[in-house]
């Protein structure tokens, strides 16, 4: 098992960055495919970035491509997520998750995700 607890959320103007991270206890980090998802309120958990395990790939979605960069210190157990020229609708509570196998095509799911951090709460203002 590994556990997870994200940090670094909070309030920002649009336009401005936010960096957040994912610090993992238990299992070896290194093992795991981690993952970004994000939910606003009345709305599904969305797929935001993932990352292998070694950290030389990663994937995200157009909503958030050339904005934000997922990366993954393995010698620190920590996965981030930085967040440059955020918009008001990038607005969510951020949950960084991790896969013990997890096929290329299925890296926006979140049901292939065995482990989920508590979220943080991410607020971008107009």
């Amino acid at each position: 098992q590994v556990q997870l607890v994200e940090s670094g959320g909070g309030l920002v103007q649009a336009g401005g960055s936010l960096r957040l991270s994912c610090a993992a206890s238990g299992r070896t980090f290194s093992g795991y495919t981690m993952g970004w998802f994000r939910q606003a309120p009345g709305k599904e958990r969305e797929f935001v970035a993932a990352i292998t395990r070694s950290g030389g790939i990663t994937y995200y979605p157009d909503s958030v491509k050339g904005r934000f960069t997922i990366s993954r210190d393995n010698a620190r157990n920590t996965l981030y997520l930085q967040m440059n020229s955020v918009k008001p609708e990038d607005t969510a509570v951020y949950y960084c998750a991790a896969a013990e196998v997890l096929h290329t095509n299925a890296v926006a799911t979140t049901q292939e995700y065995d482990y989920w951090g508590q979220g943080t709460q991410v607020t971008v203002s107009s």
